[in-house]
């Protein structure tokens, strides 16, 4: 991106976009690429938009699973989850410019908007831990796949993790770690391939430090949320996710 062609008022929507992004990413442990890239795909391209978000991304899931660490005992499947999303998004991030953008978010958004019928039709319903177990390896790598390869994992991490139904700091450490360990390898394939060039460095810190100040600000809000609350909020983050998959599959 040469950062010449952005102009001011572009610049302003796409930081008032990482800020939103950064705020319901401390609330509900996710969702940061799902505001921010959408709208920042507006004044570049989506590769570009994946780029620059890279780092502020990674450096608000290390934050959040950091504050978040006590909760590692109540997580489920992590080491399983963690080294298979890797994989999945080294894959991915290789397959950037190749795959079809367009059937993958489809896809995606499919699989989302059952997830959602699936809960509102059986609330209750929670995923074992023999069945998590037996389809983690298959889930990890998929969510990092999406990661390398749109930019986006919210919605298959989120759904995934959201049928465990765990306490609600366990849930947002297992969605920041997972997000955390497939956008650091996604981080490094980018920097090698020489994806940073002087303006995509310079949108990065420019989106960098907006994230992360508004993470304590948006950890101290979900603090206040009821149990309920929390779930809904993660639900309803889900649904505009598919939304905005759709959306960006059309335009």
């Amino acid at each position: 991106m040469n950062i010449v062609s952005v102009t001011p008022a572009e610049v302003i929507v796409i930081l008032l976009a990482v800020m939103a992004g950064a705020l319901v990413k401390a609330i509900t442990g996710m969702g940061f690429p799902l505001v921010a890239i959408p709208v920042i795909s507006l004044f570049v391209s989506v590769e570009t938009a994946v780029v620059v978000i890279a780092f502020p991304n990674a450096a608000a899931n290390a934050l959040l699973a950091f504050h978040e660490r006590s909760a590692w005992p109540r997580t489920r499947d992590l080491p399983i989850l963690i080294p298979t999303s890797i994989v999945g998004a080294v894959a991915g991030t290789f397959l950037l410019v190749s795959l079809p953008e367009r059937a993958l978010t489809i896809a995606l958004a499919v699989a989302v908007l059952v997830y959602i019928a699936i809960r509102l039709r059986s609330p209750d319903l929670v995923l074992s831990p023999a069945r998590s177990r037996q389809f983690a390896p298959p889930v990890g790598l998929a969510a990092g796949v999406f990661q390398g390869a749109i930019g986006v994992s919210g919605p298959v991490v989120g759904s995934w993790i959201h049928s465990y139904r765990l306490p609600r700091d366990a849930h947002v450490l297992s969605v920041t770690s997972m997000f955390l360990f497939s956008g650091l390898a996604q981080l490094v394939i980018l920097t090698g391939d020489g994806q940073f060039d002087r303006g995509r460095a310079a949108a990065t810190l420019a989106a960098t430090i907006p994230a992360i100040g508004l993470i304590p600000v948006g950890t101290r809000m979900r603090g206040r949320l009821s149990g309920r609350g929390f779930d809904n909020a993660v639900l309803g983050l889900l649904a505009v996710s598919a939304v905005a998959l759709v959306l960006r599959s059309i335009v």
